[in-house]
């Protein structure tokens, strides 16, 4: 929603400057420019990216309309209470006691408890993965921390894809702007018999289009690009708090220790406070 909000200033603000300078709406509206423009953007981008890559592209952007870019606190709250399910769980009954939820997550009765969760994927792959690789193997904490901050390198490294290929797409609209003003020129150049007023409407249509490519650069592709760097730089983080309590119970923490190592590295604007946490968990007992 704020993304929206924001292009609707961006409109407000350029076409109310002009219009307070006693501009011509008419001449700004030059659909052949925003055909060329557009189309050759698009089709640049499906050239230059594999399907994969756009449809991810695709998956954030609606994320972002749909305000689903950032995680909340209640959010983070379900994670603390999950994994406090999961630590005394496996603190009273064993490691093996789990294997049935790790598994099957979509039927596990706790998992299955906090939807806000299991909704993410990636996250639910990564503690599942993680939970599975202690239970089958006798890997060394250090070495499972190092496995795990390389697997989230290599997460975020794969997340920042689409916000570079828009940002790419961004860089290339100037320059594709500039394209459609010389096929105006072009165009003028036909019409040199005619009156001084429709040769300088048509000058004027032509450099609409180098306006255009500028301002869905600066106005629009370009701080969609960083807005999806931001949700990347989000999952980033919600996967760190994973990783920190994981590797604290693992490193023998008893459950309540675990959770609160995960509470402190939650981004400080979302982060529930320690007696948030512990209320939550008493209530949920």
């Amino acid at each position: 929603m704020l993304a929206v909000m924001g292009a609707v200033i961006v409109l407000v603000g350029v076409i109310g400057g002009y219009l307070l300078e006693h501009g011509n709406l008419h001449m700004l509206w030059q659909p052949a420019e925003l055909v060329i423009i557009g189309g050759a953007a698009f089709g640049a981008f499906l050239i230059g990216y594999p399907p994969k890559l756009i449809k991810a592209v695709v998956e954030i952007i609606t994320r972002i309309l749909t305000n689903k870019s950032t995680y909340k606190k209640d959010e983070y709250m379900d994670v603390m209470r999950l994994l406090s399910d999961i630590f005394s769980k496996i603190r009273k009954d064993g490691l093996i006691s789990i294997e049935s939820d790790v598994d099957a997550p979509e039927k596990s009765k706790i998992f299955t408890k906090y939807p806000s969760f299991l909704g993410r994927h990636h996250a639910v792959t990564f503690v599942t993965d993680t939970l599975r690789t202690v239970m089958t193997t006798t890997i060394e904490p250090h070495e499972l921390e190092a496995l795990l901050e390389t697997e989230l390198d290599a997460h975020h490294d794969a997340a920042m894809l689409p916000s570079k290929s828009v940002n790419t797409v961004a860089d290339s609209l100037p320059g594709l702007g500039i394209v459609a003003a010389v096929l105006g020129v072009v165009l003028t150049m036909s019409k040199m018999g005619e009156p001084p007023e429709v040769l300088g409407h048509s000058i004027g249509a032509a450099l609409v289009g180098t306006f255009l490519g500028v301002l869905l650069c600066y106005g629009f592709v370009g701080p969609l690009s960083r807005n999806m760097e931001q949700v990347a730089g989000a999952d980033a983080e919600y996967l760190t708090v994973l990783k920190v309590a994981l590797m604290a119970f693992i490193r023998g923490a008893p459950p309540q220790i675990s959770v609160e190592f995960g509470r402190r590295v939650i981004p400080s604007e979302v982060r529930p406070t320690f007696l948030e946490v512990e209320s939550a968990l008493k209530a949920k007992k």
